[in-house]
């Protein structure tokens, strides 16, 4: 469970240290925060929809998720202002860690024909972003229990000032990118 935090603390950090010359442990990067964002379209119909994507996120994150409701109204997607229409999760410290290793080293190579995850999803800031195209990856989601395959966005935050520093950070940290 902490394995990441102390594989950080004891190479990561160091090996960063190292390779960009930081003057100050401080400006070492380190991951801030991991987002977890499921948009529901259908949500407008079945009210259902959305207690079963909380439930997947709940079992997969450990972590009750928040309902995003629609700020605005939009007649040309049948969508009133306050209808739910998704859900988030922000993880922080040792569920981050927890959530971060399980992804990279047991949902990841679940992934059909996986060879490594986008290298260019960068944002300019070190943030990296990813989506995926079903929760049936992580193994504590169960196939008899799902009412549907549904994708989620997956937001890694870390205080890297370049994309290049944060693919160092994540790198070190197990993220299995492409060559």
């Amino acid at each position: 469970m902490a394995r990441l935090k102390e594989m950080y603390k004891s190479d990561v950090a160091p090996t960063l240290m190292k390779k960009y010359s930081y003057k100050s442990v401080m400006e070492i990067p380190k991951l801030e925060k991991v987002v977890i964002n499921v948009g529901a379209g259908e949500a407008r119909e079945n009210s259902k929809v959305i207690d079963a994507i909380s439930r997947d996120i709940a079992t997969i994150t450990g972590q009750k998720p928040y309902i995003c409701k629609a700020r605005k109204s939009v007649a040309n997607f049948k969508l009133r202002e306050g209808m739910n229409i998704g859900v988030k999760v922000t993880l922080r410290g040792e569920r981050m860690y927890e959530f971060v290793d399980r992804f990279f080293n047991v949902a990841l190579p679940r992934v059909r024909d996986f060879r490594g995850i986008n290298p260019n999803s960068f944002d300019g800031r070190g943030n990296y972003n990813m989506g995926l195209k079903e929760q049936l990856i992580f193994p504590e989601i169960e196939f008899d229990k799902i009412d549907k395959v549904r994708g989620m966005d997956i937001c890694f935050v870390t205080t890297a000032k370049t994309d290049e520093e944060a693919r160092e950070l994540l790198t070190l940290m197990g993220a299995p990118f492409s060559k």
